[in-house]
């Protein structure tokens, strides 16, 4: 069984580019030479996307193999499968990692002990009801993300399928 997903590399400083590569490589079992083009939403990074076909679980590897990086702004996407609900990781330096489970249309999908607990907690007036709807939606990520998304467009993808 195979799912699909993106690699969004949104910012890497130009003396990382190779070692998202070789990180990417080891995960997809595959050669990867990415194509890097300038990130204008902050100056002397760099971005690239990569699309690319693997077993369930293959986003969650990639998530892992990059999220060591301080300076490195992705997101990566799985879609469902006949064995497996779709993935969406996203990580920033200053938030560091997200991940959600999607559904077959995009939809992120909220476990409901995740929901009780996050209700708990603004009953309790430890937070308010709506910055935990929006931790659990990804929100803070994808305001952090959105300009470097935009800036992106137009980019160059490049489909790599995993050796298995």
């Amino acid at each position: 069984m195979t799912t699909r997903g993106v690699l969004y590399v949104h910012s890497a400083p130009r003396a990382l580019c190779p070692h998202v590569e070789w990180a990417v490589t080891g995960v997809l079992g595959a050669r990867v030479t990415l194509d890097w083009i300038r990130q204008p939403a902050a100056p002397g990074t760099w971005r690239t996307e990569l699309s690319w076909q693997g077993r369930p679980g293959t986003a969650s590897k990639l998530a892992s193999a990059l999220r060591g990086w301080h300076l490195l702004r992705f997101e990566v996407t799985a879609e469902p499968c006949a064995t497996a609900e779709g993935e969406r990781y996203s990580s920033t330096p200053g938030l560091g990692i997200f991940h959600a489970v999607t559904g077959m249309h995009g939809d992120i999908l909220v476990p409901e002990d995740r929901l009780r607990a996050a209700l708990a907690r603004a009953r309790r007036g430890e937070t308010e009801l709506q910055a935990e709807v929006d931790k659990l939606l990804g929100k803070p990520w994808d305001d952090e993300l959105e300009p470097f998304r935009h800036a992106g467009e137009g980019a160059p993808v490049r489909w790599l399928h995993q050796v298995v």
